[in-house]
């Protein structure tokens, strides 16, 4: 292992949603962000994490290089460092920023706590760094750890149990009616941060047969790009909201958007779902007065998404000790890491000194006598060199194993030995 582990990121916690969506990488960027951070710091091991909530870059470094990264991501984007620098936090201390990336692999760092879509968001992370072979010994341990610690969470704690953010609470409401409705039309109103979040949950969810329609045409045109969906003209649609079976609303209004009067001009009045996540509202509670309508309003999802995280919540201290015992076992071995090379040296000088010798009678012996020297030297061997690991192991733990290594490499003068 070359380095400390750290991390510098950017996310909601600093940076406004304007600047997060900007510096938001996809696939490629981040491919070819990984393949400058090679090339011009000659780091072997790196991770970028992007998402709509953050963009953080991990490395492993013997200096700190967050200045010349973050150079490096807003030369990527299309920007100046100096835009970037007021919203970013840094991670020098290894301790700290492993730990960071358990926090943030587990959710206990998201906007929404223990966010669902965080687990695959950080496979795709490590997956394109192994792509671009940029995860080695120490990411490939702690990448697997963090996919462990999520396996535990998941089963051993309610930290991603239920819908904990408002537009995740309105997609599981309507998958609560959808078996009653067969193929259902959805139509999405407005595409602000409620909206947009919607959106890109039913996106992950795989639904597919969705409209979305937003006053700003270009901006649901752009977004249908990524996430292939029908796009209707926010002018038309007083005339197509028969069309659909279910609508989500969060338009900002001073009258409610859909009206009674538009309910009952409905030709033919099959069931309809109303969810309305905007304040004022946008859906006209009276439409419900209509048989085989149903409204459900901000307060009835939110009262949803409350429950749900008031139960994570009180999952965090059982999150926060599986991560406790999580990064005991990593950082022994990550310490092991470090008198490794030693170990392997002290092996080996161990081994030229048993060759060395046994040259030196091998012509005198049979060949049934030199097997059984063979095996007899080879058995001292092992027994000589257990002792010695043992104890540079132990010394790790008490963060004592460079004193241990100085001894040892002044004995056996291993700086001349091959690793």
């Amino acid at each position: 292992m070359t380095g400390q582990f750290k991390a510098i990121s950017i996310s909601f916690k600093k940076a406004p949603l304007e600047l997060r969506e900007h510096i938001a990488l996809n696939e490629g960027e981040v491919k070819a962000l990984l393949m400058k951070i090679r090339d011009v710091y000659e780091i072997s091991e790196a991770l970028i994490l992007s998402t709509c909530n953050r963009t953080e870059i991990y490395y492993l470094s013997s200096e700190d290089l967050s200045s010349g990264l973050l150079k490096l991501l807003a030369a990527e984007k299309g920007t100046l460092s100096s835009n970037l620098e007021p919203y970013c936090e840094t991670f020098n201390n290894e301790a700290e920023a492993v730990r960071y990336l358990f926090e943030v692999g587990t959710g206990l760092h998201s906007q929404v706590v223990g966010d669902v879509q965080l687990p695959s968001q950080i496979k795709d992370a490590y997956q394109w760094c192994a792509d671009m072979q940029m995860a080695g010994p120490f990411l490939h341990r702690l990448m697997h750890t963090v996919f462990f610690v999520n396996k535990r969470v998941f089963q051993e704690t309610a930290f991603r149990d239920g819908a904990a953010s408002t537009s995740y609470a309105a997609v599981e409401t309507i998958e609560s009616f959808l078996p009653l409705l067969k193929n259902p039309k959805i139509l999405v109103l407005g595409l602000g941060e409620m909206g947009q979040d919607v959106v890109k949950t039913l996106h992950d969810k795989g639904y597919d047969n969705f409209t979305v329609s937003n006053r700003t045409l270009s901006k649901a045109e752009e977004l249908s790009k990524t996430m292939d969906f029908e796009v209707v003209p926010f002018e038309n649609i007083l005339s197509e909201v028969h069309r659909f079976d279910i609508i989500i609303s969060s338009v900002r209004a001073e009258s409610p958007l859909l009206n009674l009067n538009l309910v009952n001009s409905f030709e033919h009045k099959s069931v309809k779902y109303f969810i309305d996540l905007s304040v004022p509202r946008s859906i006209d509670q009276a439409i419900e007065d209509v048989a085989g309508m149903v409204v459900y309003d901000l307060d009835e999802i939110q009262q949803k998404t409350n429950q749900a995280l008031e139960a994570r919540k009180a999952a965090i201290p059982h999150v926060s000790q599986i991560i406790d015992e999580a990064l005991v076992d990593f950082n022994d071995w990550s310490n092991q890491m470090v008198v490794s090379p030693t170990i392997h040296k002290l092996k080996n000088a161990l081994e030229q000194i048993r060759k060395d010798e046994m040259a030196k009678y091998m012509k005198s012996l049979t060949e049934e006598e030199a097997a059984k020297m063979e095996k007899i030297t080879a058995s001292m061997m092992q027994k000589i060199i257990k002792l010695p690991v043992l104890q540079l192991k132990a010394a790790c733990k008490r963060g004592e194993a460079e004193t241990l290594i100085d001894v040892l490499n002044d004995l056996f003068n291993l700086e001349k030995v091959e690793a």
